[in-house]
């Protein structure tokens, strides 16, 4: 195992993560020249849309050092997004260590900081990597000093390197072989293999990304994973260099792929541990703990998507991010779907897009709500996801609403408008610190129904892009909690409901009305929106029916004969009012997050 070393690449987003694995890649020859292009290991078309690491890749890489000895790099490419963590942690239960990449000219940021301690959890050896120097913007002593601050590191430890031009990239890879000791265990240990990664495959069924820490598995071996005791045979064996290359054996500390014929999604489960079925091991690995959502809505079928459809897209996805999770929903309004949770925003908008275009769906999607805690007067405690299952307002005694540490790092000059928005979020300052001379650490304790409602747009605006915001799931606070139903033709439609603070009840239901009725299209008849708290209208606005001009065709005599025929059309109006369905579009569903 001498000759093998693993290790992840762990940064912010943006600091050119992508770019060195890029550049680490053709270095080592894993891939050719002509087949070079920008974020080679990123491998889905909306990840180079976005310019953004979605899910973590892996690559073998045969190395020779400059005493020449030959190594086995296995490289872990991992998303910066604090909606991805769970990406990120589950990645680095594969390493022994990870190259921390800090940006010279943005310094350290708030995932920095997270992503950092997440890989010190995990005991990893951690080399920084100050990137980008060859900008004329970057600040290479700034960085090195925010390095010994704020992240704790020795700034003798920082290799300095332009991930873009191939600068000391072979000094980092010398780093990895010098600094990140070689795996540990047993290769005549019975065998043990963690499942870190799975994603099914329409012609091999699902295929899962191991890392096998004791014991040789080979191709023709009988297996068990252990969590479920499914047992199977060995098909195929390899690594990724990121093309499949195949192999006999799995030795301790290797990395790679199983192919075992798996056609039940629900035995490839992450964090599952693979052993040999004649020769099993006693205790499993430890795994992963259940990732905890933090957003929830529910994602039902449109157009001619099939629920059946919907149900097996979701257990394929999840096959490959096991974040998010779903649960059967019914609605009176949209039918059949799934009540889903996600860690995030951009993880709920990532999944729905994941689903549209790689399994080609037609999804509707309802306003994201979280999580709260509902004490009733008998004292039973209930979980609500969605402001329909809240009980009858006579029969709850409390209502506590989740909060969440917020870590924001910015540049001093935005501070005063940061503070506003942060206090206007009924936020709760716990810590405010210059880490640098023009550098404020800002640690905030927010409801997370907060967050959920445009915020991370807003911070971005007020501080032009600059600020960046990492964050943790920290209690549950009580509250004067009430929900905000929305009626349609006096229709109440539930899944517009929300669950808003008493004081902002008002100002957000009139903001809601107003943003819904530019998003529904005008009908045939009048429709009346209306937020209500209980049996109480709070706010109303009209979508204005189309109207023909039945006065057209009349000409000259008594004023009567117009009365009559405005009469008429006015009870075709209200008849057709009664029996007239209003077509709810997505913009609708989703105008609560565009609420300032």
């Amino acid at each position: 195992m001498n000759p093998i070393r693993n290790f992840s690449i762990i940064a912010h987003v943006d600091h050119g993560k992508s770019t060195l694995a890029d550049r680490i890649l053709e270095m080592t020859g894993a891939v050719a020249s002509r087949d070079m292009r920008a974020q080679t290991l990123d491998t889905m078309e909306l990840e180079r849309e976005r310019g953004i690491t979605i899910k973590a890749q892996t690559a073998r890489l045969a190395y020779k050092s400059k005493d020449g000895r030959e190594f086995a790099l296995n490289l872990i490419d991992t998303p910066g997004h604090v909606d991805f963590s769970y990406e990120v942690s589950r990645s680095l239960a594969a390493c022994e260590g990870a190259l921390l990449v800090i940006d010279a000219s943005q310094g350290v940021e708030a995932q920095t900081l997270a992503n950092a301690y997440l890989a010190l959890h995990h005991d990893l050896v951690l080399i920084p990597v100050i990137n980008k120097i060859d900008l004329v913007s970057a600040d290479v002593e700034a960085a090195l000093d925010q390095l010994e601050h704020i992240v704790g590191l020795s700034r003798n430890e920082a290799l300095l390197a332009s991930a873009k031009t191939g600068e000391n990239v072979t000094d980092i890879l010398e780093a990895v072989i010098a600094r990140i000791p070689p795996p540990k265990g047993e290769p005549g240990a019975p065998l043990k293999a963690l499942l870190f990664d799975s994603w099914y495959d329409n012609y091999r069924g699902v295929v899962v990304l191991v890392r096998v820490v004791d014991g040789v598995l080979k191709t023709g071996e009988a297996i068990t994973f252990m969590g479920l005791q499914a047992d199977y045979e060995v098909e195929e064996l390899g690594y990724l260099t990121p093309k499949p290359v195949k192999m006999e054996t799995l030795s301790a500390g290797e990395v790679g792929y199983v192919i075992a014929g798996i056609k039940t999604l629900s035995h490839a489960r992450i964090g599952d541990t693979i052993t040999h079925r004649n020769r099993p091991a006693e205790i499993a690995l430890p795994g992963f703990e259940e990732a905890k959502p933090m957003v929830f809505c529910g994602l039902f079928p449109a157009g001619d998507t099939r629920i059946e459809d919907l149900r097996d897209s979701l257990e394929k996805l999840r096959l490959n991010d096991a974040s998010f999770f779903y649960e059967p929903e019914s609605s009176v309004a949209l039918g059949q779907g799934y009540r889903c949770g996600f860690l995030g925003l951009l993880h709920r908008e990532i999944v729905q897009e994941r689903l549209e275009r790689e399994f080609g769906l037609t999804l509707l999607t309802t306003a994201p709500s979280v999580n709260y805690r509902v004490t009733t007067r008998a004292g039973e405690t209930l979980d609500i996801r969605t402001p329909s299952q809240l009980p009858d307002p006579q029969n709850i005694a409390s209502i506590a609403e989740p909060m969440i540490d917020a870590m924001i790092l910015t540049p001093d000059r935005y501070i005063g408008a940061i503070l506003a928005l942060l206090e206007g979020r009924r936020g709760e300052q716990k810590k405010l610190e210059y880490i640098s001379p023009k550098r404020v650490l800002l640690q905030y304790l927010l409801p997370l129904n907060e967050v959920v409602f445009d915020f991370f747009n807003q911070l971005k605006s007020v501080s032009q892009g600059y600020a960046s915001l990492d964050y943790e799931l920290a209690s549950y606070r009580e509250g004067p909690l009430v929900k905000l139903d929305i009626l349609i033709n006096r229709e109440q439609v539930d899944e517009l409901s929300v669950i808003v603070h008493k004081d902002k009840a008002y100002a957000f239901g009139r903001a809601l009305v107003e943003r819904m009725r530019k998003s529904i299209p005008r009908q045939q008849y009048e429709v009346a929106l209306q937020a209500a708290l209980g049996g109480r209208i709070i706010a109303r606005e009209t979508i204005k029916a189309y109207r023909k001009d039945v006065l057209a065709k009349l000409y000259g005599g008594d004023y009567t004969r117009k009365m009559k025929v405005l009469e008429k059309q006015k009870a075709g109006k209200k008849r057709m009012r009664t029996v007239g369905k209003v077509d709810i579009p997505q913009e609708a569903f989703l105008a609560i997050l565009e609420i300032k």
